[in-house]
């Protein structure tokens, strides 16, 4: 019996029952790190990509034998260039956004793309970047390009797209399509651009942010506490005006939005604690994983609707738990990383301990390497579904991190 396929988006919980799921399988733009340019493409170290994508594999089968419908971000983005108006127009915005000047280069780089006959290859391609030797006529014909005549590629590669949680967010019914932090990363919104706007599963979908808007906002700060309460990190990578700007167009311009609160979260600007969801997640109805160190005192803001099309902004003088407690009305239990020993937590929260995959209630996937946390989890009384993690990890990212739901129970 063929299994109906789930259209749309629906997401209104960290925790409810998980019906669909975006991931990305980690392909060779992961394999076009190198040591020199890590720090210019976000990453810590390099991936043994092999068994990166065996770790990946392992986390999606974890995700069908629990019921969950997984697509990947290839695969849609493949589907739409079906439309060779769509394709035209993929290849032309991506050699936009890739910054390429020449117009020498763009031409023989687009003859190079549209040459694909394979969609499926020509987006694993734009992802894993395209080096000066797969264009051989490209040659050095300005001062810059002498300049930077040593950097292997002329698109570089996107090796953070196996986070998918960031280029965009599910919120209720809507998304909001993210201006990420780092140019390195806002180019891995273009799949999802696409998609929203031409896949037949998703075109329509209404978008409370946009990749165009001012100010950077990513998916990992935004949090689906309930259905009339979001949460929002102010971190490293999302800034006070984006929320702003979300919270306007959910209480002014969404009707049939249900949320009545936006609460902001200032977190510590570091790479460590890059995004809210690095320093807490929800685990079950009353419980959530977090790192000791933000436990407070943190400067929380309640966004509500005002008057005159303004949003009303009031700081929050509770802690944590409090804040938690009020808004999910229930005596919330906040579950240190690492039990709070300072070592471990701070080892435990470099591989992302705080970082769970909430696919019921009660029930997460982890990463193997954070054992600590994951026994004291179970402790707890969650149940943990721990998945292989030395090569993923590398890329400072967990389950909560690899995964964007597109569709959870109501």
């Amino acid at each position: 019996m063929r299994k109906e396929r789930i259209m749309g988006i629906n997401v209104t919980s960290e925790i409810k029952p998980l019906k669909k799921v975006l991931l990305h399988r980690p392909g060779a733009e992961i394999e076009n790190l190198t040591p020199e340019y890590l720090e210019r493409l976000l990453f810590d170290d390099i991936p043994y990509l092999k068994v990166a994508q065996e770790e990946h594999d392992a986390f999606a089968q974890v995700l069908r034998d629990n019921g969950v419908e997984v697509v990947y971000l290839h695969e849609l983005a493949a589907k739409v260039m079906e439309d060779p108006d769509v394709k035209d127009e993929f290849i032309k915005m991506f050699i936009k956004e890739a910054k390429v000047e020449s117009e020498q280069v763009k031409e023989e780089l687009y003859n190079y793309l549209i040459s694909f006959n394979c969609n499926e290859e020509l987006i694993r391609k734009t992802m894993a970047g395209i080096s000066k030797s797969e264009l051989k006529k490209a040659k050095a014909r300005h001062l810059e390009d002498f300049l930077n005549e040593a950097y292997p590629f002329i698109t570089d590669p996107m090796p953070n797209l196996y986070f998918t949680r960031d280029p965009f967010a599910s919120i209720g019914n809507s998304i909001s399509l993210n201006r990420m932090y780092s140019e390195t990363r806002n180019r891995e919104t273009i799949y999802a651009h696409f998609i929203f706007k031409y896949h037949t599963d998703f075109k329509g979908t209404n978008r409370l942010y946009d990749r165009d808007f001012d100010y950077n906002i990513e998916g990992g700060d935004i949090l689906n506490i309930s259905e009339k309460v979001l949460a929002i990190g102010i971190s490293q990578r999302t800034a006070p005006q984006a929320i702003e700007k979300i919270s306007e167009r959910i209480f002014f311009e969404t009707p049939d939005s249900k949320i009545e609160t936006v609460l902001a979260f200032k977190i510590p600007k570091t790479r460590a604690y890059m995004h809210l969801d690095t320093v807490f997640t929800q685990v079950d109805y009353d419980k959530f994983t977090i790192h000791p160190q933000i436990e407070g005192p943190l400067e929380i803001f309640e966004l509500t609707k005002g008057e005159n099309g303004k949003v009303k902004i009031t700081k929050e003088s509770m802690t944590l738990q409090e804040v938690l407690s009020k808004y999910l009305e229930c005596d919330v239990k906040l579950i240190r990383c690492g039990g709070g020993d300072y070592v471990i937590s701070q080892r435990e929260q470099w591989n992302d301990g705080s970082n769970t995959l909430c696919i019921r209630p009660g029930e997460v996937i982890v990463y193997s390497r954070n054992y600590v946390t994951n026994k004291i989890l179970e402790e707890y009384g969650i149940k943990t579904h721990v998945i292989p993690s030395s090569e993923l990890s590398r890329g400072r990212g967990g389950p909560r991190c690899m995964s964007m739901p597109l569709i959870r129970e109501v």
